[in-house]
């Protein structure tokens, strides 16, 4: 993929701030900020100025000044995008960052593609894909765990690992095909004793990571939990309180919900991601029993389920929907809430305990809530983080998030299990070179060393403007 040569220039800062920043890159990013800016001392031009230092002056548009900025000067090859560039730290005023940029363009820039910045910063080699990738995914990280994965990975810990293992299949793929050249005298350079434990160690690796993915897409987009019940007995009041906003249209009209509702919140540093589905009753309502489906299906995908019972109706709730859902809750945690519990004496609650206990759960736990006036939330988001059983993520501990990275490291598997299963047959040496080969070039996919064109286009057009 060829690198424009264009400068680019974009707002890299959201609006409403007191301060805003303007990122610019390319060959004349210094020459063309040159233009606009005038140092209050005028011995620091930027053309003088010295990398990572910041200069006082103004941005002009002929003869007005626009604002008073600082700005920093990075010479390439030693920025981020490894081009020359500028920063420009500016008031926030909306008006102010557009009539700079408007000036950058008039002058030579043009504006910078969504996620161009770290597109040309992998094109110039200042990263490989991998971690170009781990920027967005920390820009959007909202819990210390997806942070810290994110981190790992931006700062090389995912690429060494594979950098690693590529390298060790090299040499082996060198010695194997250097026997194809004297195949005719029947040498071997390549220990298969020292090739099978090499890719056993390949193969248990690779595993690993693979295997990670489950773990990493739950760090990423949040532990799902399902909110399911009866209706109106209070999924939809629960999850207002749950995420501390009215997002759920709560009434006392049956069947208010229709479709699953989805959002996140972090507890204790982990996001958990609810979904209020509707409430399962006989209906002939033909839309109402499409969203009652998709309950079904919620509850399933969920790691976490959440029955939300009715404390006044609870026994007749309990032997209803029981049978419906033990079997598709038995082996994951279940919490079943009994809602609305101010409202019954101690002997009543006591009552609907008893009737729980006679019902073979599994992996259950029985909370008493009362979602409307907040009570037994804390209670519950405790046994959310108990139940969620998400490992420790250590500092250096390689997680994958990547929906592209696991299926290359799928591929990669499949191709490293070839290559054990043909030495454990002893098939030639050529078909071990293939499969060895295609491993490597599953695991050089991911840092983007074969990586097309179409792929970085996909990838970089959902990053944010300025990054």
């Amino acid at each position: 993929m060829m690198i424009d040569q264009h400068t680019i220039c974009a707002i890299a800062t959201a609006q409403g701030g007191a301060l805003g920043i303007i990122r610019i890159s390319g060959a004349n990013a210094i020459d063309i900020a040159h233009k606009l800016f005038k140092p209050a001392n005028p011995k620091n031009t930027l053309i003088n100025q010295r990398p990572y230092t910041l200069t006082f002056g103004r941005i002009y548009d002929k003869d007005e000044v626009i604002d008073e900025v600082l700005a920093s000067v990075f010479h390439a090859p030693h920025s981020y995008t490894g081009e020359n560039s500028v920063e420009l730290t500016c008031h926030g005023s909306t008006y102010i960052l557009q009539k700079i940029v408007q000036l950058l363009l008039d002058n030579g820039c043009r504006l910078a593609n969504p996620g161009e910045y770290t597109q040309r910063a992998f094109l110039n080699g200042k990263m490989d894909l991998s971690q170009a990738e781990a920027v967005a995914d920390l820009i959007a990280s909202s819990s210390r765990a997806s942070h810290r994965v994110a981190m790992t990975q931006m700062r090389g810990g995912f690429s060494k690992e594979l950098h690693k293992l590529q390298q060790q299949l090299l040499e082996f793929s060198s010695l194997i095909e250097l026997e194809l050249d004297f195949s005719e005298e029947d040498v071997e350079f390549a220990d298969r004793k020292q090739l099978t434990s090499l890719a056993d160690k390949i193969e248990q690796v690779i595993s690993q990571l693979t295997h990670s993915f489950s773990v990493g897409n739950v760090l990423k987009n949040g532990v799902p939990v399902a909110l399911v019940g009866e209706t109106n007995a209070g999924k939809s009041t629960l999850l207002n309180q749950l995420l501390k906003e009215e997002k759920a249209i709560v009434s006392d009209i049956h069947g208010t919900t229709r479709d699953a509702i989805e959002d996140t919140t972090v507890i204790e540093g982990q996001t958990f991601r609810f979904i209020d589905t509707a409430g399962i009753r006989e209906t002939t309502d033909q839309i109402e029993t499409l969203g009652i489906e998709r309950t079904f299906e919620k509850m399933s995908q969920a790691e976490i389920v959440l029955w939300v019972i009715d404390a006044t109706q609870a026994v007749e709730q309990i032997e209803q929907l029981s049978h419906q859902i033990i079997p598709i809750v038995e082996n994951k945690p279940l919490l079943l809430l009994i809602n609305k519990s101010d409202l019954l004496s101690k002997n009543e609650l006591e009552s609907i305990q008893d009737k729980l206990n006679s019902i073979p759960f599994k992996n259950a736990q029985f909370l008493l809530i009362a979602a409307k006036e907040g009570a037994g939330i804390n209670e519950l988001e405790q046994q959310l983080v108990k139940s969620a059983q998400l490992p420790q993520i250590a500092q250096n501990d390689v997680i994958v998030t990547n929906a592209r990275h696991y299926e290359a490291l799928k591929l990669a598997l499949a191709s490293i299990q070839r290559v054990q299963q043909g030495l454990e047959n002893q098939i030639s040496g050529d078909f071990l070179a293939q499969d060895i080969r295609e491993c490597i070039y599953h695991l050089s996919d991911i840092a983007g060393e074969v990586t097309t064109d179409m792929v970085l286009q996909n990838i970089f057009k959902n990053f944010c403007i300025g990054k």
